[in-house]
């Protein structure tokens, strides 16, 4: 590989020279930096008054990103292995939005999308070596999957029966005008969220308010309790077993071998 190519890419891809660890600081400043620039933009007040000042900084921020993907796919073995990657589009898209603004005006709009830049600081900062905690959450939430449907299904039929029970109770002088309407404020009540732009105003639509309060904060433990129990099920099945004659660690709990020297494995 070419000498410059290859150092390109040891402080591009790499963390451990000066240089590389000094290029990860300054991609994270600028990147935080474009992200606030977004949200400021967003803003009308400062978009009216700097609206020119954040247009150059947002120019300034896609050229840099621009040369850095280019780097990218310059210095890397195979291009295509990075273009296509995860990483690789969100990259993409961190640059694409404002030129696509130029070419196409009326297309401003995408660019929110920018906002997947904060994304990339995962890159950076090596978060991608939590990945694994993310996959037992993942297992941990298809394993449940049954117990919250028949919890969401059971929760969507008592919010049916309050709604319906409330548009009796207080009907349109109250705001109950209609059943939907009714069972809208038995959600945002049972979620404990209380938005107050519904609420009862006769005594008995008072203290079924209050039951379903009470209620509220019973069913929110409740998804809580399945997924905390899957989680700490399949942490177990993670850790496994680990072989007294390599040392492996992870071998599923029903195995009889070890998958790496083949030896027979003890029970603890």
């Amino acid at each position: 590989m070419n000498p410059i190519r290859e150092k390109i890419k040891i402080i591009i891809f790499g963390t451990d020279t000066k240089a590389g660890r000094i290029f990860d600081l300054l991609l994270i400043i600028t990147i935080v930096l474009s992200i606030i620039t977004v949200m400021i933009d967003s803003v009308d007040d400062y978009q009216l008054r700097y609206g020119a000042l954040f247009n150059i900084a947002e120019w300034t921020f896609t050229i840099l990103f621009t040369i850095e993907y280019l780097l990218r796919i310059y210095s890397i073995r195979k291009p295509l292995s990075y273009i296509f990657s995860f990483f690789g589009i969100i990259d993409l898209l961190a640059v694409l939005p404002t030129y696509i603004s130029l070419l196409m005006p009326g297309t401003e709009v995408f660019a929110v999308i920018r906002v997947l830049r904060v994304l990339r600081i995962f890159r950076v900062l090596k978060l991608v070596q939590f990945t694994g905690e993310a996959d037992l959450l993942k297992k941990a939430m298809i394993a449940s999957r049954r117990k919250i449907f028949v919890f969401l299904f059971a929760v969507m039929n008592i919010v049916i029966i309050l709604g319906s029970i409330m548009y009796l109770v207080e009907g349109e002088a109250a705001g109950f005008d209609s059943i939907p309407r009714s069972i809208y404020w038995a959600i945002v009540t049972l979620t404990t969220v209380g938005y107050g732009d519904i609420s009862p105003i006769t005594n008995l639509g008072q203290a079924i308010a209050a039951a379903v309060m009470i209620m509220g904060y019973g069913l929110i433990a409740v998804p809580t309790g399945i997924v905390t129990s899957e989680i700490t099920f399949a942490a177990k099945g993670k850790k496994g077993q680990k072989c007294v004659v390599c040392n492996k660690d992870g071998i599923e709990h029903n195995a009889k071998f070890c998958s790496d020297c083949g030896s027979k494995l003890i029970k603890s």
